[in-house]
């Protein structure tokens, strides 16, 4: 499992790189299976997400080499369409795999998807949108078999901006003669991020970014193609987080402001000076400090759910009350008992936080139960006194690439010890 050893109490101060962003870039690898030809990817970020999607192609039987941010993907040689349940286990986003079989050979399988437990998160978006594309699906206990004898045209009504829905619909229509038109659909920067990746290749996608997507099918992709990963968003925001719970004066560099206005906002509303230009972030120490009456989680452009554990680790230092309102995810808030550990006051009702601003943490050990409420306890750590011990470092390490070096650089005393 890992965890990560913390010293409280040391100001953030100097410049810090982003690296690639673990949602743009694991829909990007699972794209790959499509053109059956070489992908060269840079700005991968080598997260254990990274390597979970990596194993699942080199499964398929696609050939896989990578050297410091770049991965370069054969997929040529695929030999199979079953996507093997160990590792759809570890990742959520393996989901995304069976679009890309579907487009490709018309048939694919895959168990239900694992990652972080974060509460229910069904799949019926996808299922139901492939349905409504001619695919014939059928459920053996835990595996989902998907078939078709052609991709159908159609125009699909997301019940809800799903991000994954979004992709794999759009991944499964590539070559479909015709149309398919998803409406309702996510317009995070990393479907943007995809749908360029894919055009790119040679794909014919419209409308990225916007509520309405339009694939219009194509006969054959690229046989090679070289990628550059955009930025992450979320690692970026969580910098900012960690800078401004220290005191810290921090410059984060390699991201388009426009990516993460919703969190820089906030950030002014409590008080901090933010600095921006066209790729970085700065923020500075502003002379008072103020709660958020109201904050809730919404997808893209609104305020991120994966950045709500974090600036509740903020808010939580900050004197007076907070409420944030989860929309998202339903359990997206085991963070809160850690917090509440290391002396935090924060009540739950819920889907409502009710966030009381003390003066002082005192370091504890604490357990990192997913991703983002792991990088909320780091948050909280370098605040507190004395030492940190945040547990479950496995879940943090999905994430974020060299998160101890990058702190360190800073002035953080942090330290990563691998069981």
């Amino acid at each position: 499992m890992g965890k990560y050893i913390i010293e409280g109490k040391n100001k953030l101060s100097g410049e810090v790189f982003t690296s690639g962003a673990k949602n743009a870039v694991l829909p990007i690898l699972a794209s790959t299976v499509l053109n059956g030809g070489i992908c060269v990817l840079k700005n991968v970020p080598m997260l254990l997400d990274t390597f979970v999607a990596i194993d699942i192609l080199k499964d398929l039987g696609c050939k896989v080499d990578y050297s410091e941010n770049t991965v370069v993907i054969n997929s040529k040689d695929i030999n199979k369409t079953q996507v093997k349940e160990d590792l759809v286990k570890k990742m959520r986003s393996s989901i995304i795999f069976l679009g890309a079989l579907l487009s490709r050979f018309k048939e694919a399988s895959i168990s239900y998807p694992g990652g972080c437990n974060l509460g229910k998160r069904p799949i019926d978006f996808h299922l139901d949108a492939f349905k409504n594309m001619g695919i014939n699906i059928e459920e053996d206990n835990n595996l989902i078999k998907a078939k078709t004898d052609n991709i159908k045209e159609a125009v699909i009504n997301l019940p809800f901006k799903s991000v994954g829905a979004t992709q794999n619909v759009i991944l499964a229509s590539i070559f479909v003669k015709g149309r398919v038109v998803i409406k309702n659909c996510a317009k995070e920067p990393e479907i943007i991020d995809m749908a360029n990746f894919l055009n790119k290749l040679g794909a014919n996608i419209k409308g990225a970014g916007t509520d309405v997507i339009t694939i219009t099918g194509v006969d054959k992709l690229k046989d090679f193609i070289e990628y550059e990963i955009m930025p992450d968003r979320i690692e970026a925001g969580t910098f900012l987080c960690m800078a401004a719970i220290t005191d810290g004066n921090v410059k984060v560099k390699n991201i388009p402001p426009i990516y993460l206005k919703a969190l820089t906002d906030v950030l002014q509303k409590i008080g901090y000076i933010i600095e921006e230009d066209k790729n970085s972030i700065a923020i500075k120490q502003g002379n008072n400090k103020n709660p958020i009456d109201f904050l809730e989680t919404k997808p893209y452009p609104y305020f991120p759910t994966d950045l709500q554990p974090q600036i509740m680790s903020l808010l939580a230092t900050i004197k007076g009350t907070s409420i944030i309102k989860e929309n998202i995810f339903e359990a997206r808030d085991k963070h809160i008992k850690e917090l509440n550990k290391l002396g935090c006051n924060i009540l739950t009702d819920k889907d409502m936080f009710i966030i009381n601003g003390v003066k002082s943490l005192k370091g504890d050990t604490v357990f990192s139960k997913d991703l983002r409420g792991g990088a909320c306890l780091i948050c909280a750590g370098l605040f507190a006194e004395g030492k940190t011990i945040v547990e479950g470092a496995c879940y943090i390490n999905r994430g974020y690439e060299n998160l101890d070096k990058k702190l360190s650089i800073l002035g953080a005393n942090i330290k990563y010890i691998k069981d």
